[in-house]
């Protein structure tokens, strides 16, 4: 099984980013995929997610107006785009997934910096 995560990097604050993840070794119609953040010295916190169907999405209040998480089956991909950044965004962000409604995610990525300016 196999996460990686892509896209991440600098932008300035007000930019946008667009993460990619990119799975493999599991049959990705089955599996709900999240994305988490952690900056330094806090914990990791949720930040979206969407069903193996892709008809829910789910995301932290804060950002649920400026990021957009989807997925595209045909390429085992979950995207998360990231508007209206703030120097508050700059973690490392992480892709995980799990299995359906499962109550807990069971395979990571090793995660992108993102970094934003003000």
């Amino acid at each position: 099984v196999q996460l990686v995560e892509s896209g991440g990097g600098s932008a300035q604050a007000g930019g946008s980013l667009r993460l990619s993840c990119t799975t493999s070794g599991f049959t990705f119609e089955d599996y709900t995929i999240g994305w988490f953040r952690q900056a330094p010295g806090k914990e990791r916190e949720f930040v979206a997610s969407i069903t193996w169907s892709g008809v829910r999405t789910y995301y932290t209040d804060s950002m649920k107006d400026r990021f957009t998480i989807s997925r595209d089956s045909a390429k085992n991909t979950v995207a998360l785009q990231m508007n209206s950044l703030k120097p508050e965004d700059a973690a490392v962000y992480y892709c995980a997934a799990k299995y359906r409604g499962g109550s807990s995610y069971n395979y990571w990525g090793q995660g992108t910096q993102v970094t934003v300016s003000s």
